[in-house]
């Protein structure tokens, strides 16, 4: 009778912890899922995510951006044939040529404490990369210059191990969070606010490098293997997990079957170990994957990009352009003053006035790295 009781209290407080990472959002079983997948672009056809972004509140299909990133320049330089009105063909898009072998690559997923550590030097350990620069001899050129090279980055981020589902959702910059293969994912945007899955020529892993020589993605890549939605291939910047769509075989989890940031909360297998969680699932359509964050994120710019500003301060470069709210929030003050503003989703922000390059006095958040 003891034992039975003490099954009891362990089953009530496994309860409590599914239910406390859980709160507000509908718990759905494997049948629920079954029922919801098909194969919807089987064909190939997907539809294109121009603009689709909102600055005021979450919806989805659409990228809830804490300000717009895009400044005209950069991604492809004509549309592929794959292309067509507001749809395009996965099926038809071609891909940078190459298979550059990256030995000296290296990524870890360790925990301490109440963290995850996710470190890594941003090269993909586990697949090859396409030829960066884009050869003039390859036949992507025509559609997409990228004059970019693949570097050794950077990447060294603590993420909460047991992030809190909010029910208002976080707004988000340029970067998802970090794919299990080492490479960073970036939002479905490309520099002009355009789809970059459909619009810029990847390669055969859906990756490129962007100015730093950052090698990322911004959808699946074809390369992660096991992309069943109870696997996790990757961490979102709030600490949730990522997952693949695939229900069952030929049966897929779409956008419409998500909630506004791109996830649901269903039982995952994480270290070996099943868990009921939140998480967010990657789906061939855009916005691909997370669209807002359902817990509070370690940053919202990309990793390293306070030392680029610094950098570009001290050197000269591109204009970062900041929001429209960090400027203001500078005004009067001097560089180097103590700031403060607001955000989209009404969060205060504290930081420092600082000058980028070619842009007016800004506040930069303290925590900005």
């Amino acid at each position: 009778m003891k034992n039975l009781y003490i099954i009891i209290i362990f089953s009530l407080l496994f309860a409590t912890v599914a239910i406390a990472e859980t709160s507000g959002s509908q718990i759905l079983s494997d049948k629920d899922l079954l029922a919801m997948a098909g194969n919807k672009y089987a064909s190939g056809e997907l539809p294109l995510g121009d603009g689709r972004y909102v600055t005021d509140a979450p919806r989805k299909g659409y990228i809830y951006l804490c300000h717009t990133m895009g400044n005209g320049e950069g991604g492809a330089r004509r549309n592929g044939e794959w292309i067509h009105g507001q749809t395009w063909n996965i099926f038809k898009k071609i891909y940078v040529k190459g298979q550059i072998a990256w030995q000296n690559a290296w990524f870890k997923n360790d925990t301490d404490g109440q963290e995850r550590l996710l470190s890594g030097n941003g090269l993909p350990t586990n697949h090859t990369t396409g030829t960066f620069p884009i050869n003039e001899s390859d036949p992507a050129f025509y559609y997409d210059r990228n004059p970019n090279s693949i570097t050794e980055q950077k990447l060294d981020d603590k993420l909460p191990l047991n992030p809190e589902y909010s029910e208002a959702p976080y707004c988000m910059g340029g970067e998802v969070g970090v794919m299990l293969t080492g490479v960073p994912l970036f939002n479905g945007f490309d520099a002009t606010m355009r789809d970059a899955a459909a619009h810029e020529v990847q390669d055969s892993c859906s990756g490129h490098p962007q100015m730093q020589g950052q090698y990322h993605y911004h959808s699946l890549s074809s390369c992660i293997k096991n992309t069943s939605v109870k696997t996790v291939i990757g961490y979102a910047l709030d600490g949730f997990p990522i997952t693949g769509p695939i229900v069952s075989e030929d049966k897929y989890l779409t956008t419409e079957n998500l909630d506004e940031c791109h996830g649901i909360t269903s039982e995952i297998i994480e270290n070996g170990q099943k868990k009921v969680t939140y998480h967010y699932v990657m789906t061939q359509d855009f916005p691909y994957s997370v669209s807002c964050f359902r817990g509070k994120p370690t940053r919202t710019m990309p990793s390293g990009m306070m030392q680029r500003i610094n950098r570009q301060s001290k050197e000269g470069g591109r204009p970062m352009h900041p929001p429209y709210k960090a400027l203001s929030a500078c005004n009067g003050k001097s560089e180097g003053d103590a700031c403060g503003f607001i955000s989209p989703r009404g969060d205060n922000i504290s930081g420092t006035c600082r000058t980028p390059p070619n842009s007016n006095l800004a506040c930069v958040p303290t925590n900005m790295r």
